[in-house]
């Protein structure tokens, strides 16, 4: 088994069928399929072995999808950092993973890494073809290196939202059984065109966009990053069928006129990094006649856990589990809980992450002793067995006692037509221990009246969820994958 299977099966069955477009240009299937056994066999030249890591590091580009899969093709294991991150956070990384070799666009940073006695090769992306030691091996398709399903296909890293990243291992058969639901989900087929702005380092980009994509021989409408003026260019030209997004860039797309006609083509849309507010569900499928898909998935599953399908869209919720995986509801003792109680979301399956990196402690405490996966999201099983998020375990808010789920409290403000965008936090509070804290991105020609906000609110929640202070800013801080960073919002308010 290999991953890079999947690229060569497409190229077998479509080889002039789109697989890229990037800035004005098409790579077809049998190309990219030639272009990453050229990078896999100067890989192999350079002596590196089935297993070694090889660090990737760049923007999105066709060049970083040609590396990974040659990287795979190779037998080694791809370990995929952000562009973004400044030299000292690379530096950790890398000093964690201990590349072999790295392919980057940032070769002056790596340059600086050399001495490391790890590290034997800094390789630019963007070399020119040529003999080993650039990207570049001996023209000529070469076939993926057989591994085993159990075998480490590519290294991500995570901290999600709470501290500090700890390097995912997921194997052939944890990225291989996720594009496969995420395809059926989707009912991708080889006409389809996602947009992915989305960094393909990050669990989203990389499996549930690019390898369920090419898993289908679909084409890949690729931006270096989100530009909102480009995606909207991009979709006028009534190419794109997938449409995939944040939280953030609905909201910003909902604010403006004439949307479905923006759209082009597109018959499908799905959210994203962070639970998506029921309400802005609701105003897209009333503007546009499009529902928003959800699934439940992390860096650890590979992605795909849940998934709200075609057949029986429930706002609100983030669907039924795909095939071959389970989820229990279970309390903090591991004990499982019944139809609509509340509780820790437990995972079971083939996606699940072979563990952390070097780090048996966290692997380890990532598990019931039965071998459940621990999400740390608090959630509830319907009837139906449809999952309802109710929040992080660690973003619950104690105070005065009692326990209050942000995301609860921030769908409520959703409903507000003031609030473009919003974030509850616990403020560290010398009275209630916590006190509850929205940071709030008031929508464009709209002020914020807080004794009428909190009026509001207090008739839909009990006074102790509702918010003691309120705080107005430009924007809410992310990651590259458009998450709200909440940690960084609780550092820039004071104690009370």
């Amino acid at each position: 088994m290999n991953v890079a299977n999947n690229l060569e099966r497409a190229a077998r069955f479509f080889p002039s069928h789109p697989a890229l477009s990037f800035a004005g240009r098409e790579i077809a299937y049998s190309r990219l399929d030639e272009e990453a056994s050229r990078v896999a066999s100067a890989l192999l030249a350079m002596g590196l072995a089935p297993g070694d890591h090889v660090a990737l590091c760049a923007a999105n580009c066709p060049e970083w999808i040609i590396a990974y899969f040659g990287i795979l093709k190779a037998g080694t294991v791809a370990v995929t950092l952000s562009s973004s991150l400044s030299f000292d956070e690379l530096a950790l990384l890398a000093n964690h993973a201990k590349p072999r070799a790295v392919l980057t666009d940032r070769v002056s940073d790596f340059k600086r890494l050399e001495a490391a006695p790890w590290l034997e090769h800094v390789i630019s992306l963007h070399d020119e073809p040529g003999p080993a030691g650039s990207m570049h091996g001996a023209a000529g398709r070469i076939n993926a290196v057989d591994r085993s399903r159990t075998d480490t296909a590519a290294i991500l890293y995570t901290g999600g939202t709470t501290g500090v990243p700890k390097g995912v291992m997921l194997t052939h058969e944890n990225v291989n059984v996720s594009a496969h639901n995420v395809a059926f989900s989707e009912r991708s087929t080889e006409s389809d065109r996602a947009l992915c702005f989305l960094p393909l380092n990050h669990v989203f980009g990389q499996m549930h966009i690019m390898n369920a994509t090419i898993l289908s021989a679909g084409c890949l409408e690729l931006l270096p990053s989100f530009n909102l003026d480009e995606v909207l260019d991009i979709l006028k030209m009534g190419r794109v069928t997938k449409l995939f997004a944040v939280p953030t860039v609905y909201t910003r797309l909902l604010s403006m006129a004439g949307l479905r006609e923006k759209l082009g083509k597109v018959r499908y849309c799905f959210s994203a990094a962070a639970s998506l507010p029921a309400e802005i569900i609701h105003q897209w499928k009333e503007q546009t006649g499009i529902d928003i898909s959800e699934g439940y998935g992390m860096t650890e599953s590979a992605s795909a856990v849940t998934y709200n399908h075609y057949y029986r869209h429930v706002a609100g919720s983030v669907g039924e589990t795909v095939p071959g995986v389970e989820v229990q509801i279970r309390d903090m003792s591991g004990a499982g809980l019944g139809t609509g109680e509340e509780g820790e979301i437990c995972i079971r399956g083939h996606n699940i992450m072979k563990g952390y990196l070097d780090n048996p402690s966290e692997t380890e405490g990532a598990f019931w002793p039965d071998g459940w996966y621990r999400s740390g999201d608090v959630g509830i099983l319907d009837r139906d067995g449809y999952l309802f998020i109710v929040d992080r375990i660690k973003d619950m808010i104690i105070t005065g006692g009692e326990n209050v789920y942000p995301r609860e409290v921030e769908e409520v403000l959703y409903t507000r037509p003031e609030v473009q965008e919003v974030a509850v936090v616990g403020i560290p509070d010398r009275e209630w221990g916590e006190r509850v804290v929205a940071f709030i991105v008031a929508r464009q020609g709209h002020s914020l009246d807080v004794p009428a906000m909190k009026s509001f609110l207090k008739s839909r929640l009990s006074p102790f969820k509702v918010p003691k202070e309120y705080i107005v800013v430009e924007e809410l801080p992310k990651n590259a994958a458009g998450k709200i960073l909440k940690r960084e919002l609780k550092k820039a308010r004071p104690k009370g």
